[in-house]
């Protein structure tokens, strides 16, 4: 299989978003006219760093009152926020974090999605931590009384073609994750590669 991987480096998330879109709408309309192309069309990104500024986004079923301030206020702080197309709830983007977009087909894998998304929690768990049953992402000390989550998971799937992704905190700044309830939960905590290690980890 052929897989292409394009790391975008730091920029504004609606660009990323809709250079997204149009990869994902290319893969779709190969499929639909029954075209192979390139199975695997990876797009891999650092989140928006210093020239473009922090984000949260609220998943298609995400509840709005997980955002705990107000949106005027938001934008008082130079920071924006997208309802958007993928599953789960809210989240942070910003500089820290390894944000990666997988454009696949997953019936060229012959892999359904709830495979896909294990697979994606997979591989950060083999780098950095663990999962929790019923709970997407992957999490620090899943069993004791408050497990930290390091990377959040959210997927939109068409005809079984994926986009969006995770998102890994590596050096991110936690405090943004206290003006929501991360990925809708009260009762769990964020954390970061470098919080947990207690050293700076290079992108």
């Amino acid at each position: 299989m052929k897989a292409s991987c394009r790391d975008l480096g730091c920029m504004d998330y609606k660009t990323c978003w809709d250079l997204q879109q149009e990869l994902f709408d290319a893969r779709l309309a190969r499929k639909r006219a029954g075209g192979t192309g390139s199975s695997l069309v990876p797009d891999t990104e650092n989140a928006p760093g210093d020239d473009a500024g922090p984000v949260y986004t609220l998943g298609k079923s995400g509840h709005a009152e997980n955002l705990l301030i107000a949106r005027e206020t938001l934008e008082g702080m130079g920071v924006q926020f997208f309802h958007i197309d993928r599953g789960g709830d809210i989240t942070f983007h910003g500089p820290g974090q390894l944000v990666c977009y997988p454009i696949l087909d997953l019936d060229r894998l012959g892999i359904g999605l709830r495979e896909y998304i294990e697979a994606l929690e997979e591989a950060v768990i083999r780098t950095v931590a663990e999962r929790i049953a019923g709970a997407s992402g992957v999490w620090i000390d899943p069993g004791k009384v408050r497990p930290r989550k390091i990377c959040a998971i959210g997927v939109r799937s068409s005809r079984y073609v994926t986009m969006h992704g995770f998102a890994l905190n590596v050096t991110t700044d936690l405090r943004w994750f206290s003006r929501i309830n991360p990925c809708g939960f009260t009762d769990r905590g964020v954390t970061s590669i470098a919080a947990e290690t207690g050293r700076e980890i290079g992108m």
